[in-house]
Protein backbone atom coordinates (compact mmCIF):
# COMPACT_ATOMS: atom_id res chain seq x y z
CA UNK A 1 0.00 0.00 0.00
CA UNK A 2 1.36 3.39 -0.95
CA UNK A 3 2.53 5.93 1.65
CA UNK A 4 -0.48 8.14 0.89
CA UNK A 5 -2.46 5.86 3.18
CA UNK A 6 0.04 6.33 6.01
CA UNK A 7 0.02 10.14 5.82
CA UNK A 8 -3.75 10.29 5.26
CA UNK A 9 -4.42 8.10 8.31
CA UNK A 10 -2.27 10.30 10.53
CA UNK A 11 -3.89 13.45 9.14
CA UNK A 12 -7.42 12.12 9.71
CA UNK A 13 -6.60 10.95 13.22
CA UNK A 14 -5.14 14.32 14.25
CA UNK A 15 -7.90 16.23 12.46
CA UNK A 16 -10.46 14.32 14.53
CA UNK A 17 -8.58 14.94 17.78
CA UNK A 18 -7.70 11.32 18.42
CA UNK A 19 -4.55 9.83 19.94
CA UNK A 20 -3.14 6.63 18.49
CA UNK A 21 -4.47 4.77 21.53
CA UNK A 22 -7.98 6.24 21.12
CA UNK A 23 -8.09 5.32 17.44
CA UNK A 24 -6.75 1.85 18.22
CA UNK A 25 -9.53 1.36 20.80
CA UNK A 26 -12.21 2.40 18.30
CA UNK A 27 -10.84 0.05 15.62
CA UNK A 28 -10.14 -2.82 17.99
CA UNK A 29 -6.39 -2.70 17.37
CA UNK A 30 -3.24 -2.33 19.44
CA UNK A 31 -1.92 1.25 19.49
CA UNK A 32 1.44 0.06 18.12
CA UNK A 33 -0.36 -1.18 14.99
CA UNK A 34 -1.70 2.34 14.37
CA UNK A 35 1.82 3.71 14.76
CA UNK A 36 3.23 1.24 12.25
CA UNK A 37 0.46 2.06 9.76
CA UNK A 38 1.18 5.78 10.08
CA UNK A 39 4.91 5.23 9.59
CA UNK A 40 4.31 3.03 6.57
CA UNK A 41 6.01 0.11 8.29
CA UNK A 42 2.95 -2.12 7.95
CA UNK A 43 -0.08 -2.19 5.64
CA UNK A 44 -3.58 -2.98 6.90
CA UNK A 45 -5.60 -5.84 5.48
CA UNK A 46 -8.55 -5.05 3.22
CA UNK A 47 -11.16 -5.34 5.97
CA UNK A 48 -9.25 -2.84 8.12
CA UNK A 49 -8.99 -0.40 5.19
CA UNK A 50 -12.78 -0.54 4.76
CA UNK A 51 -13.31 -0.16 8.52
CA UNK A 52 -11.06 2.92 8.59
CA UNK A 53 -12.81 4.46 5.57
CA UNK A 54 -16.22 3.91 7.20
CA UNK A 55 -15.02 5.27 10.56
CA UNK A 56 -13.75 8.53 9.07
CA UNK A 57 -16.61 8.71 6.53
CA UNK A 58 -14.21 8.95 3.59
CA UNK A 59 -14.13 7.09 0.29
CA UNK A 60 -11.59 4.34 -0.28
CA UNK A 61 -10.33 6.25 -3.30
CA UNK A 62 -9.50 9.32 -1.19
CA UNK A 63 -8.10 7.30 1.71
CA UNK A 64 -5.53 5.39 -0.32
CA UNK A 65 -5.37 7.09 -3.72
CA UNK A 66 -3.81 10.50 -3.09
CA UNK A 67 -2.82 12.92 -0.36
CA UNK A 68 -5.71 14.62 1.45
CA UNK A 69 -3.56 16.83 3.66
CA UNK A 70 -4.15 19.99 1.64
CA UNK A 71 -7.73 21.21 1.99
CA UNK A 72 -7.55 23.34 -1.17
CA UNK A 73 -6.67 20.41 -3.40
CA UNK A 74 -8.82 20.17 -6.51
CA UNK A 75 -9.70 17.22 -8.70
CA UNK A 76 -8.12 17.45 -12.12
CA UNK A 77 -10.76 17.12 -14.82
CA UNK A 78 -10.28 14.62 -17.61
CA UNK A 79 -11.94 13.84 -20.91
CA UNK A 80 -12.16 10.17 -19.97
CA UNK A 81 -15.32 9.30 -18.06
CA UNK A 82 -13.59 6.75 -15.87
CA UNK A 83 -12.01 6.69 -12.44
CA UNK A 84 -9.49 4.31 -10.91
CA UNK A 85 -10.31 2.10 -7.96
CA UNK A 86 -7.97 -0.19 -6.02
CA UNK A 87 -7.94 -3.96 -6.23
CA UNK A 88 -7.38 -4.31 -2.50
CA UNK A 89 -6.23 -7.91 -2.31
CA UNK A 90 -7.29 -11.49 -2.76
CA UNK A 91 -10.55 -12.72 -1.27
CA UNK A 92 -10.95 -16.47 -0.86
CA UNK A 93 -14.01 -17.80 -2.69
CA UNK A 94 -14.18 -20.78 -0.39
CA UNK A 95 -13.52 -21.09 3.32
CA UNK A 96 -13.48 -17.65 4.98
CA UNK A 97 -10.01 -16.17 5.52
CA UNK A 98 -8.24 -12.86 5.88
CA UNK A 99 -7.77 -10.90 2.67
CA UNK A 100 -4.24 -10.14 1.52
CA UNK A 101 -2.68 -6.93 2.77
CA UNK A 102 -1.38 -5.23 -0.36
CA UNK A 103 -3.10 -3.37 -3.16
CA UNK A 104 -2.54 -5.47 -6.26
CA UNK A 105 -3.31 -2.81 -8.85
CA UNK A 106 -5.72 -0.07 -9.89
CA UNK A 107 -8.46 -0.57 -12.46
CA UNK A 108 -10.85 1.76 -14.28
CA UNK A 109 -14.59 1.87 -13.75
CA UNK A 110 -17.20 4.17 -15.34
CA UNK A 111 -17.36 7.47 -13.47
CA UNK A 112 -21.15 7.43 -13.66
CA UNK A 113 -21.21 4.45 -11.29
CA UNK A 114 -20.14 6.75 -8.44
CA UNK A 115 -23.15 9.04 -8.71
CA UNK A 116 -24.90 9.42 -5.38
CA UNK A 117 -21.56 9.02 -3.54
CA UNK A 118 -21.37 5.30 -4.31
CA UNK A 119 -17.97 3.75 -3.61
CA UNK A 120 -16.33 0.74 -5.25
CA UNK A 121 -13.34 -1.55 -4.81
CA UNK A 122 -12.04 -4.63 -6.58
CA UNK A 123 -11.05 -8.02 -5.21
CA UNK A 124 -9.24 -10.89 -6.92
CA UNK A 125 -10.88 -14.30 -6.63
CA UNK A 126 -8.97 -17.27 -5.25
CA UNK A 127 -10.66 -20.64 -4.99
CA UNK A 128 -13.56 -22.30 -6.78
CA UNK A 129 -16.56 -22.24 -4.44
CA UNK A 130 -18.23 -19.64 -6.69
CA UNK A 131 -17.40 -21.42 -9.96
CA UNK A 132 -18.35 -21.51 -12.73
CA UNK A 133 -19.82 -18.01 -12.42
CA UNK A 134 -16.59 -16.69 -10.91
CA UNK A 135 -13.30 -18.38 -11.70
CA UNK A 136 -9.82 -18.28 -10.19
CA UNK A 137 -8.11 -14.88 -10.76
CA UNK A 138 -11.28 -13.11 -11.88
CA UNK A 139 -11.43 -9.54 -10.58
CA UNK A 140 -14.82 -8.73 -9.07
CA UNK A 141 -15.85 -5.11 -8.60
CA UNK A 142 -17.92 -4.50 -5.48
CA UNK A 143 -20.14 -1.61 -4.52
CA UNK A 144 -19.25 -0.83 -0.92
CA UNK A 145 -22.31 -1.22 1.32
CA UNK A 146 -23.41 -2.69 4.63
CA UNK A 147 -27.08 -2.81 3.64
CA UNK A 148 -28.51 -6.27 4.34
CA UNK A 149 -31.71 -5.54 2.43
CA UNK A 150 -29.83 -4.65 -0.75
CA UNK A 151 -27.64 -7.73 -0.36
CA UNK A 152 -30.46 -10.28 -0.33
CA UNK A 153 -30.09 -12.81 -3.19
CA UNK A 154 -26.91 -11.07 -4.39
CA UNK A 155 -23.30 -12.22 -4.64
CA UNK A 156 -21.57 -10.42 -1.80
CA UNK A 157 -18.33 -9.94 0.07
CA UNK A 158 -19.14 -10.72 3.69
CA UNK A 159 -17.03 -10.09 6.78
CA UNK A 160 -17.28 -12.80 9.44
CA UNK A 161 -15.95 -12.52 13.01
CA UNK A 162 -15.01 -8.92 12.27
CA UNK A 163 -11.86 -10.03 10.47
CA UNK A 164 -12.43 -12.85 7.97
CA UNK A 165 -13.81 -12.11 4.50
CA UNK A 166 -15.54 -14.53 2.16
CA UNK A 167 -17.42 -14.28 -1.16
CA UNK A 168 -20.82 -15.99 -1.36
CA UNK A 169 -24.37 -15.62 -2.59
CA UNK A 170 -26.42 -14.19 0.26
CA UNK A 171 -29.92 -15.24 1.30
CA UNK A 172 -31.59 -13.30 4.10
CA UNK A 173 -34.84 -14.08 5.92
CA UNK A 174 -36.43 -13.40 9.29
CA UNK A 175 -34.27 -16.10 10.92
CA UNK A 176 -30.86 -14.90 9.77
CA UNK A 177 -28.42 -14.99 6.85
CA UNK A 178 -27.21 -17.91 4.73
CA UNK A 179 -23.98 -17.75 2.74
CA UNK A 180 -24.35 -20.02 -0.29
CA UNK A 181 -21.53 -21.26 -2.55
CA UNK A 182 -22.39 -21.56 -6.25
CA UNK A 183 -20.18 -24.55 -7.05
CA UNK A 184 -22.80 -27.28 -7.41
CA UNK A 185 -20.19 -29.79 -8.59
CA UNK A 186 -18.48 -29.87 -5.22
CA UNK A 187 -21.31 -29.90 -2.70
CA UNK A 188 -19.49 -32.26 -0.37
CA UNK A 189 -16.78 -29.64 0.17
CA UNK A 190 -18.70 -26.37 -0.11
CA UNK A 191 -21.83 -26.22 2.00
CA UNK A 192 -24.09 -23.25 2.84
CA UNK A 193 -23.35 -21.56 6.16
CA UNK A 194 -26.19 -20.17 8.26
CA UNK A 195 -25.89 -17.44 10.90
CA UNK A 196 -28.85 -16.58 13.13
CA UNK A 197 -29.72 -13.07 14.29
CA UNK A 198 -27.76 -13.42 17.52
CA UNK A 199 -24.64 -14.58 15.66
CA UNK A 200 -24.96 -11.74 13.15
CA UNK A 201 -24.74 -9.25 16.01
CA UNK A 202 -22.24 -11.02 18.26
CA UNK A 203 -19.68 -12.41 15.80
CA UNK A 204 -20.42 -10.07 13.94
CA UNK A 205 -21.44 -10.86 10.35
CA UNK A 206 -21.42 -7.84 8.03
CA UNK A 207 -22.01 -7.18 4.36
CA UNK A 208 -19.02 -5.25 2.99
CA UNK A 209 -19.85 -5.19 -0.72
CA UNK A 210 -22.22 -6.32 -3.46
CA UNK A 211 -20.72 -7.68 -6.68
CA UNK A 212 -21.43 -5.38 -9.63
CA UNK A 213 -19.14 -6.67 -12.36
CA UNK A 214 -16.51 -9.34 -12.96
CA UNK A 215 -13.53 -9.04 -15.24
CA UNK A 216 -11.95 -12.16 -16.63
CA UNK A 217 -8.45 -12.10 -18.12
CA UNK A 218 -7.12 -14.60 -20.55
Amino acid sequence: MENNFASNLKHLRIQNGLTQQELADKLGKDYSTIGKWELGQRSPIMTDVIRIANFFDISLEKLIGSSIIYDNAETVSTTFETIKIPVLGTIKAGIALEAQQDILEYIDIPKEWTKGSKQFYGLKISGDSMAPKYEENDIVIFEQTNDFDKANNKDCAVMVNGFDATFKNVTINENGITLVPLNLNNQDHYLPTFYNKEQIVNLPVKIIGIAKEKRTRL
